[in-house]
């Protein structure tokens, strides 16, 4: 057997394990051990001299440790009533109009996303808060449940990105420079749900009410509340682009000052900092045994020699560019049929990564595509967040709602999914819309 049919009959294996829903770390530990002990003849030396090798760079790499920082940042975001804030804030501004609630929760879904960095806390989190005030003003249930689950994918697409942060370790890339590229790719995605909604609503009015007007005294104050949310955003991107903190002491900074905004403002007590502290403990601990699941499947591949030679095969083959990247678009969308966003990223960077590199996109460099096919990936893997089977942002929302029945939430998803096609096809045809900011603040 040939290291490249070895390889693609373990991914294959793999494949089938998801489908049967074993855990990603251990169905990529187990297809990784296969194809050691297959090069190995049975021998299990190897693989546990380079598993032991692995764990160790793995979690004494520094850059990690801004994963569990950035995680209680949005924790303490959550269990400190921060999201309500700046829904109330949203809906003073713009609830007035058809639908403007549904923007609210929108722009919310955007501004959580901001603190967050993680796109199944931010739909769960803003679900909770908007969802009982968009059925109290008799929302429909699709719209409703539709808008809440595509805007959570706000939550890793608007930097902090947990996701962006792997894919930097991954590949080697500046965090600070895929932080301030995807910002204009996030709030064109806020947009595009916006219009979306827009949509929805002048051809159906009663799918989202308006609501009354707020005095001006209460937009002020309202508006004058998130303030501190505002700087906490802006203090941890500026300060990793502006080279006065690197991305741990950044999140470090942000993280108690999202801890200490929420006992200030009296929504932190002692049980929320204990919840706050292992929710993040069970999160960075799953990330963790993925990432080194993913480390040791990626150097199994390694020495089958498959995607350097998928790499070669893809650079000779005559196919345009544009066409090889489309394809590895659509991997993306049926691989999000059966698995989450960071499993997808740490599973098939190692293997499209240096695809991608080895063709000429519009004359790009290296530095400039490393950082642009990020952004395309991340906001592919996000589409697997709500479509299904898994679409796991679906099914936090249809828990909440549990008066929409699943079907309907899929449904109200459908337009959305739609503005996300329409804003990867933009995006891949005009890189600028990621490398723009980069390039000017660089």
């Amino acid at each position: 057997m040939s290291g490249t049919t070895l390889g693609l009959t373990a991914f294959g294996i793999l494949l089938l394990m998801l489908v049967v829903r074993i855990h990603i770390g251990i169905a990529m530990f187990l297809a990784a051990t296969g194809i050691y002990l297959v090069l190995n003849h049975g021998e299990l030396n190897s693989l546990l001299f380079t598993l032991n090798n692995l764990v160790y760079a793995r979690l004494s790499n520094y850059d990690l440790a801004v994963i569990p920082l950035f995680i209680l940042m949005g924790q303490f975001a959550t269990h400190g009533g921060l999201s309500k804030a700046l829904f109330h804030a949203a809906g003073t501004l713009i609830g007035h109009f058809k639908g403007g609630l549904a923007y609210a929760a929108t722009a919310a879904c955007a501004a959580f996303g901001a603190i967050c960095g993680s796109s199944l806390a931010t739909a769960a989190t803003m679900g909770q808060v908007a969802l009982p005030e968009l059925t109290r003003r008799n929302y429909s249930g699709r719209l409703a449940t539709g808008t809440l689950a595509a805007g959570g994918t706000l939550g890793i697409l608007i930097p902090p990105s947990v996701p962006l942060v792997v894919y930097a370790v991954l590949t080697q890339e500046s965090i600070g420079k895929l932080f301030v590229a995807a910002v204009i790719p996030g709030i064109i995605a806020a947009l595009g749900y916006m219009a979306v909604i827009r949509i929805i609503v002048s051809l159906d009015p009663k799918a989202g009410p308006a609501s009354e007007r707020v005095s001006l005294k209460e937009m002020i104050k309202a508006q004058l509340g998130i303030i501190p949310v505002l700087l906490v955003f802006l203090v941890v991107i500026v300060g990793i682009y502006g080279g006065w903190a690197n991305p741990t002491e950044a999140a470090s900074i942000g993280a108690a000052a999202c801890g200490i905004i929420a006992v200030v403002s009296g929504g932190m007590r002692f049980k929320d900092l204990k919840q706050s502290v292992f929710g993040t403990a069970i999160a960075t601990a799953m990330i963790f045994m993925v990432l080194i699941g993913a480390d040791l499947l990626n150097s199994a591949l390694a020495l089958t020699q498959m995607p350097a030679e998928l790499a070669n095969w893809v650079k000779n083959s005559g196919m345009p560019p544009v066409a090889v990247l489309f394809t590895i678009i659509a991997i993306y969308v049926l691989l999000g049929c059966v698995m989450d966003s960071l499993a997808m990223i740490l599973l098939t960077i190692p293997i499209f990564y240096p695809v991608v590199l080895g063709l000429d996109f519009y004359g790009m460099s290296v530095d400039d595509k490393s950082i642009w096919f990020g952004i395309v990936a991340l906001m592919v893997v996000e589409i697997g967040l709500v479509h299904p089977p898994v679409g796991m942002n679906l099914y936090v929302i249809n828990k909440i709602a549990k008066d929409v029945p699943l079907k309907e939430t899929a449904m109200g998803v459908l337009p959305f999914l739609a503005s996300d096609f329409i804003r990867i096809v933009v995006l891949v045809f005009f890189p600028p819309m990621a490398l723009w900011l980069v390039h000017v603040t660089g």
